[in-house]
């Protein structure tokens, strides 16, 4: 039961199966949870730390056990990790439309992908916290990118 769990949290609900970019994928399931908590649930971009800091713990773990289930440091598989830091990068957008969402997602994805200091030092933690770690800071440099835009474009 906890192992299916793990799985389920780690590849956030099967989008780590996601056969060619899992971690695009997901990135792209953050977005699809964030769009109805926006609309709905009147969400501000703020409130996406506050979601990615519940949520860290669980993922942490999650990550740890998948990793220990597939017998590998950092499964392909767990997405969570991109949840959490696709959160925190939307964070940082000024409004919820189109073109921030998508220069959310695509600053997440370049620094997720290119790993800039200290991105790839975090990976070198232990188990999930490594896992996740780099992710956060991913996102918080994306975060930051989008409030820096604010004021060098009005964006």
């Amino acid at each position: 039961m906890m192992n299916s769990l793990a799985l389920a949290i780690g590849t956030w609900f099967g989008c780590g199966y996601w056969p060619k970019g899992p971690g695009t994928a997901g990135s792209i399931g953050a977005l699809l949870i964030a769009w109805p908590l926006v609309r709905y649930a009147h969400f501000e971009p703020w409130h996406f730390l506050l979601l990615a800091a519940v949520w860290t713990l669980p993922a942490i773990w999650a990550s740890s056990r998948t990793a220990e289930i597939k017998h590998l440091k950092d499964p392909q598989i767990v997405v969570v990790d991109e949840v959490l830091g696709q959160w925190i990068t939307l964070a940082g957008a000024a409004v919820w439309d189109w073109q921030h969402v998508l220069a959310a997602l695509l600053l997440f994805r370049l620094f997720d992908i290119t790993k800039p200091w200290p991105v790839r030092q975090l990976e070198a933690l232990p188990g999930g916290v490594g896992i996740v770690a780099d992710d956060l800071m991913a996102g918080v440099y994306g975060a930051l990118v989008l409030v820096a835009l604010r004021f060098v474009v009005q964006f």
